[in-house]
């Protein structure tokens, strides 16, 4: 029963790199990429697999713990949670440009969110044993937020490049 949300990941991660290799044109290599970044975060996230530090461990079965209260900005946990999930801000800037910075920042609050509501579901359904903790929605927001940053940037000097050329050329 611990193992459900592990084969339901691999069934989608399954079928989906099944549409991109039969569907997925020229930028197959990128699709392929994020398939891996999402199921490969999924597992971390819904999955009794953890990883602390620098190696992976299975969690013993049980329902895990909630923190709603106790903030802790400096440690591991906090900068790992905020380096998961920069790849989401850079993909979410990617895909829609034109989102502003702050709905940026409120779209990373509600997936931190989405993410330790469901690890708390997940706990008490399968005995996956994450816990929920406002840290976690804090560093995810914050990790989003950067990667949205960090897109920004890239796109700004992008149009300044192209308005040099463009300058240049008439």
């Amino acid at each position: 029963m611990r193992w459900e949300p592990l084969l339901f990941i691999m069934l989608v991660a399954g079928f989906s790199a099944l549409a991109i290799v039969l569907f997925g044109g020229k930028h197959r290599w990128f699709a392929s990429l994020i398939l891996v970044y999402c199921a490969g975060l999924a597992t971390i996230l819904f999955t009794p697999i953890s990883i602390d530090g620098t190696a992976p461990y299975l969690m013993p079965a049980g329902i895990g713990r909630v923190n709603l209260t106790r903030l802790a900005f400096f440690n591991l946990g906090f900068l790992e949670n905020v380096i998961l999930t920069v790849p989401l801000g850079l993909l979410m800037k990617a895909v829609l440009p034109k989102l502003p910075i702050l709905g940026v920042g409120f779209v990373g609050l509600i997936v931190g969110s989405s993410i330790e509501t469901g690890q708390y579901i997940l706990s008490h359904q399968f005995l996956i044993n994450r816990s929920s903790d406002i840290n976690d929605v804090l560093a995810n927001a914050l990790g989003i937020l950067i990667g949205g940053i960090v897109m920004a940037t890239v796109h700004y000097f992008q149009r300044s490049q192209q308005k040099q050329k463009a300058r240049q050329l008439a």
